[in-house]
């Protein structure tokens, strides 16, 4: 495991972060396939293309069991739920979203803007 940080990349413009959370099904087989659906020799090129398409800058999801916790960075003009709308309209979004809710605890058609839950920040120190 990780312990001296993670670098993240400078933009050269101010951002605004999105922090998320979920949970996978309770199992550890289902959370090894998860992992390798998101490791880059596997997971689809059209997600990512989408991802970067609807103006994410950059994402990363962390674990720990089967908690998620995804974050997310993007420019300051950024609108969550418009990119959402647009994000689950693009080339095999639906088919991911199908395709990895086997792992996740969440109804088999939810949209990813379903299965992830919108973190409060309570504390921040600059």
């Amino acid at each position: 495991m990780e312990t001296t940080g993670y670098r993240s990349k400078e933009y050269g413009q101010p951002t605004k972060r999105f922090v998320q959370t979920m949970e996978l099904k309770d199992d550890c087989e289902l959370i090894k396939e998860y992992r390798k659906a998101h490791d880059k020799e596997h997971f689809w090129k059209e997600i990512e293309e989408g991802i970067k398409k609807v103006g994410i800058l950059e994402m990363e999801i962390y674990v720990l069991g089967n908690r998620l916790v995804m974050i997310v960075d993007a420019p300051l003009d950024f609108d969550w739920d418009t990119a959402m709308e647009r994000l689950a309209t693009l080339p095999r979004q639906e088919e991911w979203e199908r395709h990895v809710a086997m792992f996740q605890d969440c109804s088999a058609d939810a949209t990813s803007d379903q299965k992830w839950q919108m973190m409060e920040r309570m504390f921040y120190l600059y």
